[in-house]
Parts: C-alpha cells; structure tokens; sequence
C-alpha cells in the first residue's frame, strides 16, 4: 500500500498519509495511539517520520482486516513499547477465535443436518396443541440451562420470531417442543456466528415455509467465505508485521 522508503528518507506527515491514503490527521492520531513510533521532530518542531514509520503504518493496516481495529491497534501499541510477547499473545488469541468461529460454522451445519423436515406453516399455523407434555417437551430454564444462556434470552427470541413455544394451559408456562429446541439450537449458533436477530428471524422463517434448509445455504457458504477473508488478511498481516519487526531490529 504504501512506498518502501530507504532508511535516509525523511517524511513530512504529508508524505506518509498520502502514501497510504490517509489524512494527515489519521497519521497523527496513529502516534498518538502507540501505533506508529514517537515521530522525530525538526528544529522548528514539525513531525519527521522515517521508513520505520512507513513499516508500521504498513503493518498495522494490513492487521486490521484479520484482526479487527482494536486489536491491531493494541499488537503495534505492544510492538512499540518493547513488549513482543504481549503482540503475539493477542495474535494467538486471534487465532484461537478465527479457530473457535470455523467450529461454530460447523456446529451450525451440523444442527442444519440435525433438522428434519418441517411442515409448511400457513396463516394459523403459530396454533399448536395444547396438550400439557409430550416426551421431548421442555421448559424454558432448562432449554436456556442447555444452550447455556439467559432465559431473558429466549423470551427475547421469542418476541423475535425466533422461536414459537406454546403455553401450557393449566400452567400458563412456555413449553418449547422439539422443533422449538432446534430452532433455538440454530438461533444461538447463528448468534454466536455474529449474525443480527432480524438476519435470523427470516432465516428461520423461510426453513419452516419451505420445509428445508435451502434459504441457509447462500448464508453458510457467505460464512464460509469471510472465514477465508480473515484468514488470509491473518497471513498478510503477520508478513507485514515480521518486516516491521525486523526493520525495528
């Protein structure tokens, strides 16, 4: 993105924005966050920066799209400081969640291959029977127990469309059948896989209409395809962070 720069080459802030399409500000305001190097300065007192600080602003840039904003900013703020050790432990754990996430995708999918046929609902179809238990019925403290999330969760989801549990007519409590329980298993592997309630809700929606799981699969293979983006943008980033680091000495 930027110019490679011999060691001698003096920049003005002007120099390094434009060479990474930044503003002069966003230059200043990478110093001022630890992710560029303390910038020399001239007699006069104007900023001075070096290959050094064209390395790093490479470096960072090319971090940001595997590790998101935050944690770019805190590896090159450790880098800086003389603190390796720190940046390597939040690549690791970058790492360990780009991992954590293709696992969640393949949860997902596996609870899709869990789904069996689901009958086609119409207009009145939200009516279910309202026999007091079946086998497999369930209340809401234990299917959130299951999930290992809130009640408040559930009831949230159930407002969302997400999940449709009937009510116990002696009782007035949720009771949440089979389908139910699968299609809250699926409603938290999507959350967990950063999709949004209202994502979710005609997701669901369109697998109940349908009778299958097709509407899911552009969704997956789009999962699919930014689980690859992170990784390679990783591999970028780590290459441009080892010139910097070597550049640094």
């Amino acid at each position: 993105m930027g110019r490679n720069l011999q060691s001698s080459d003096r920049l003005r802030p002007v120099d390094l924005a434009r060479g990474h399409g930044l503003s002069t500000q966003a230059v200043r305001n990478y110093e001022a966050a630890g992710i560029l190097p303390a910038a020399g300065r001239t007699p006069h007192g104007y900023r001075t920066y070096t290959s050094l600080h064209d390395g790093a602003l490479r470096a960072f840039l090319a971090l940001v799209p595997g590790h998101g904003h935050r944690t770019a900013t805190s590896i090159m703020r450790a880098v800086n400081q003389g603190t390796s050790d720190d940046a390597f432990r939040l690549i690791d754990e970058s790492h360990a969640q780009l991992a954590d996430d293709r696992r969640t995708l393949q949860a997902v999918e596996r609870a899709l291959r869990d789904l069996g046929p689901i009958t086609a609902s119409g207009p009145g179809a939200g009516s279910r029977p309202t026999a007091a238990s079946r086998p497999d019925d369930t209340f809401i403290g234990p299917l959130a127990g299951k999930l290992g999330i809130r009640p408040a969760t559930l009831r949230a989801w159930e407002r969302a469309g997400l999940v449709r549990p009937r009510r116990d007519p002696r009782t007035g409590y949720r009771v949440y059948d089979e389908a139910d329980v699968r299609d809250a298993r699926l409603a938290h592997q999507l959350r967990r896989g950063g999709y949004l309630l209202e994502q979710i809700a005609p997701l669901i929606a369109q697998v109940r209409a349908a009778g299958g799981l097709e509407p899911l699969e552009t969704a997956l293979r789009d999962w699919h395809r930014r689980l690859s983006a992170r990784a390679r943008a990783m591999l970028n980033g780590a290459a441009e962070l080892e010139a910097y680091l070597r550049r640094r000495g």
